[in-house]
């Protein structure tokens, strides 16, 4: 397995171009099955996750080619060959399970497995089924699989949702482009990857309104056409690398970032003492003098802070200057990272949710273990500012989420790279 090491100690000067949004192109690419016509993505990211959707996409019989290198995907399914999602394939992303509302819409059944992914909590399924059964599908587990059908076809309800489910928002949006009549979601997702698949879907003909707010309304359409759609820019990563120099020192450029992906997260950095510029290209971070100020930080849904970011924000709040309390809300089981932490000389205190960070001067270089995603990610800063060599192991966990972390840290001056496995 491939390893990552870094040296700490250098400052970061330069600039690093944010790629199109993971989340986002996992949602866009299960559009495709709604149409008989082509969908073009641009902006798309060279990721694990992506190819495992094309993977998945290519079973069920859609054509998917990559182009400049992979930045652009086009996809048709103008010929359907299966309605099934296999467990072989959607074990590996929980991402998986969004073809379950576009096949429903389209074909009118589905079997697909229940998903995987990391191992950071439950993450049911019943937000997604309450509202697929509410626009009338019929829906049954099986041996592992949810078995799916609308006979009748879909037709258009009001659904509150339980809980602002980010997939579960996506899931039911795509369906009901398709169905008869009017469909009202409440209690809907608002994060900046449903306002993007809003507008890939209303290039491809829907007619949807109210994305980014808690209420959105889909007026069905009885086919939709062909679109070309950019991927908006990836906010997680945007987010990774604000990090970078608020923790190593320095200050970086990031082309393409936006404050409006990240509202509360900007504000917390700036209120530990980081310094954020829009620029005409994106924004510059800059950390001044000196060690950041110990903040607290409460994970919540969007324009909360991101759970995706909660464990770049702890090793973040390792090396600042006082006592921080971290509150996980969203998932549980996700602070994994911190016993890696305080391998590094991390002083973490861990009970339930929360976890109360006490910074220290300076972190230590150690091998460490990625145990997801977003931890992995956390590591490698943590080893920006540890004095030594951090060893991070497991990093395919990083390929799920990060296009190519080791070139984009190396290119601002970071001393990082990667060591190849068996």
């Amino acid at each position: 397995m491939d390893s990552i090491v870094v040296t700490g100690g250098a400052e970061l000067r330069g600039t690093i171009p944010v790629a199109g949004a993971k989340n986002a192109c996992l949602t866009l690419m299960p559009a495709t099955l709604l149409t008989d016509e082509p969908l073009t993505l641009t902006n798309a990211p060279r990721l694990s996750d992506i190819r495992t959707m094309t993977q998945l996409l290519q079973s069920l019989g859609v054509e998917v080619t990559a182009l400049q290198e992979g930045r652009v995907l086009a996809m048709s399914s103008h010929d359907l060959t299966s309605v099934r999602a296999d467990y072989d394939i959607v074990r590996k992303m929980r991402a998986s399970n969004l073809v379950l509302g576009p096949l429903l819409a389209r074909a009118g059944r589905a079997v697909v497995s229940l998903p995987g992914g990391c191992a950071i909590g439950a993450r049911p399924m019943d937000i997604h089924i309450a509202g697929l059964e509410a626009l009338g599908a019929r829906i049954e587990l099986r041996d592992g699989y949810l078995h799916a059908e609308a006979p009748r076809g879909l037709r258009g309800a009001v659904i509150e949702q339980r809980f602002a489910s980010v997939g579960a928002t996506e899931n039911v949006v795509m369906a009901a482009t398709l169905a008869k009549g009017t469909t009202v979601l409440r209690n809907a997702a608002k994060e900046p990857e449903i306002v993007d698949l809003a507008k890939c879907l209303r290039a491809m003909g829907a007619k949807i309104d109210g994305a980014g707010s808690d209420t959105i309304t889909i007026q069905g359409v009885e086919r939709l056409h062909g679109a070309t759609h950019p991927v908006v820019a990836d906010r997680i990563e945007l987010g990774t690398y604000m990090i970078a120099p608020a923790i190593a020192g320095g200050e970086v450029e990031l082309t393409g970032g936006r404050r409006d992906l990240l509202p509360t997260f900007c504000e917390k950095l700036e209120e530990a003492g980081v310094t954020i510029t829009e620029t005409n290209a994106g924004l510059r971070v800059a950390r001044a003098n000196g060690r950041v100020r110990a903040v607290d930080v409460t994970t919540g849904i969007f324009p909360g802070f991101p759970t995706d970011l909660q464990a770049q924000m702890m090793a973040l709040m390792c090396t600042a200057d006082g006592v921080s309390v971290l509150e996980e809300t969203i998932f549980e089981n996700r602070f994994m990272h911190a016993p890696e932490l305080m391998r590094m000389g991390a002083r973490i205190a861990v009970h339930g949710g929360q976890a109360t960070v006490t910074g220290v001067e300076r972190l230590r270089g150690a091998p460490v273990m990625a145990t997801d995603l977003r931890a992995s990610v956390s590591l490698i800063l943590a080893g920006l500012a540890a004095e030594g060599e951090t060893r991070v192991a497991r990093v395919y966990h990083l390929d799920r989420g990060y296009e190519r972390v080791e070139e984009k840290l190396g290119a601002v001056g970071a001393r990082i790279e990667r060591v190849r496995g068996d």
